[in-house]
């Protein structure tokens, strides 16, 4: 598996892999010229990494699986969210009221509405064909845009947000849409979704700006407050093994949590290390899982054993073989696992 920046090449295949998403990913479109934009934008982005400023360039990637030149994933960075268009979220509180007369006290949870235009870096568009989950590909394609963020610290933001899908069912519903969203919008939870990411204009027209009691919702709109979607629980549990946590900030449409890291604390970020290659074996020895990236450009990553030695590392053939590199070339690597994860 090869996970490289998305080309034009690719809008076929991104079309074709984006028919077996469910509601809940518009950052994988189901429309080819939303694709098409999105695969321009990010090819501009990629253009031009000498730029130091973060103004929500997109990075756009994608995981090829090189023996069958098949894309099979996707995953994505915006470097900034917010600006003209601001970010928004719900932030959760917890209000306690009470009354000497009736001797009661009661706790409220209550939602605050966030703008925030000048927001931090968002991480995305993770999607795994169905046919190529398990095996670590899913780790692989999710913790590699990580040493990207490494590699081009000035490119993000202090801090990176990933927005969880929340509760929504095949059909599309949201029991949070349904029992909030719905009644200020007038459309249902898949439209409001895909335009969200066309035009978010009618979400500063329309969204209610007074906090919103939990307790005057449905139960199960309650109950899906900052739970994820059932596919989603494998990729939350991921990012909170990589030091992501939930800051009681919800999505706006169907409150799926919004996990929050400080760029140089994300585990990845934080252990990986940049060495010239000193020797290329079939099974390096003593070598152990790694995510392994060029430090040229176009920027690139594969995975397998690499041994550190006294002088530079050792990385299986495999990973020079798909990364076109040779014996003296620097690459970005780092445990695919954190240290506490591996045997012993």
């Amino acid at each position: 598996m090869l996970i490289r920046p998305v080309e034009e090449r690719d809008v076929d295949q991104l079309y074709d892999l984006a028919q077996h998403t469910l509601y809940g990913l518009t950052t994988l479109p189901k429309d080819r010229a939303l694709l098409e934009k999105r695969v321009r934008q990010s090819s501009k982005a990629f253009a031009d990494l000498n730029d130091a400023d973060p103004q929500g360039q997109l990075y756009l990637f994608v995981m090829e699986d090189v023996s069958l030149a098949k894309v099979v994933g996707t995953c994505g960075i915006v470097s900034k969210v917010g600006g003209f268009k601001p970010f928004y979220a719900f932030r959760l509180a917890t209000e306690i009221q009470e009354s000497k007369t009736l001797g009661s006290r009661h706790e409220h949870r209550v939602l605050h509405l966030l703008k925030n235009h000048d927001g931090p870096t968002e991480i995305g568009s993770l999607f795994l064909h169905p046919e190529f989950r398990g095996g670590g590909n899913g780790r692989v394609l999710s913790l590699s845009r990580f040493l990207f963020l490494a590699q081009y610290p000035k490119l993000f933001e202090h801090e990176v947000i990933a927005e969880m899908r929340g509760v929504v069912d095949q059909e599309g519903n949201s029991p949070f849409w349904e029992a909030l969203g719905a009644h200020f919008f007038g459309i249902d939870f898949p439209n409001a979704d895909m335009l969200s990411l066309i035009n978010k204009d009618f979400i500063e027209e329309l969204i209610p700006r007074h906090p919103v009691y939990l307790d005057l919702l449905s139960p199960e709109a309650q109950a899906a407050v900052a739970e994820v979607h059932t596919n989603t629980v494998p990729a939350r549990r991921l990012l909170e093994s990589e030091g992501f946590h939930y800051e009681d900030q919800v999505d706006i449409f169907e409150a799926g949590p919004v996990l929050h890291c400080v760029r140089d604390q994300i585990r990845i970020v934080r252990e990986s290390k940049v060495s010239s290659i000193t020797a290329i074996e079939d099974s390096p020895t003593g070598g152990i899982p790694m995510l392994v990236a060029t430090t040229t450009v176009p920027f690139q990553v594969s995975g397998g054993l690499v041994a550190e030695l006294d002088e530079g590392i050792c990385i299986a053939k495999a990973i020079a073989e798909d990364l076109n590199i040779e014996v003296g070339a620097h690459i970005r690597f780092a445990p695919l696992k954190s240290a506490s994860a591996l045997p012993t």
